[in-house]
């Protein structure tokens, strides 16, 4: 789960799940870093956005996504098939 507090910080919680293809855990789920699969209460992320508010955002099963006031689209967890937006495969620990 992903959530915005008032001042347009995130935070989030939850279980990474094994990919279905190879059964990895995919760490980068969270947004924490290396290491966090699991947090079972609200964590701030440590990524401020570069500074902006986050207005919204999506959690899916292996990614997650956050868009800022001023537009911008950060995200973060499983690469594969570019699904993060970022012009490769790379998954990304943090929100990028």
């Amino acid at each position: 789960s992903i959530f915005i507090d008032a001042e347009g910080r995130l935070s989030t919680c939850g279980k990474s799940v094994p990919y279905a293809t190879d059964g990895t855990i995919c760490d980068s789920l969270l947004g924490h870093g290396a290491g966090v699969t699991q947090l079972s209460t609200p964590t701030l992320l440590s990524s401020t956005l570069g500074g902006e508010r986050a207005v919204s955002v999506s959690a899916k099963s292996s990614h997650s996504l956050a868009l800022t006031a001023s537009g911008c689209v950060w995200s973060w967890g499983h690469g594969a098939c570019g699904r993060l937006g970022h012009g490769d495969a790379q998954s990304q620990l943090l929100p990028k």
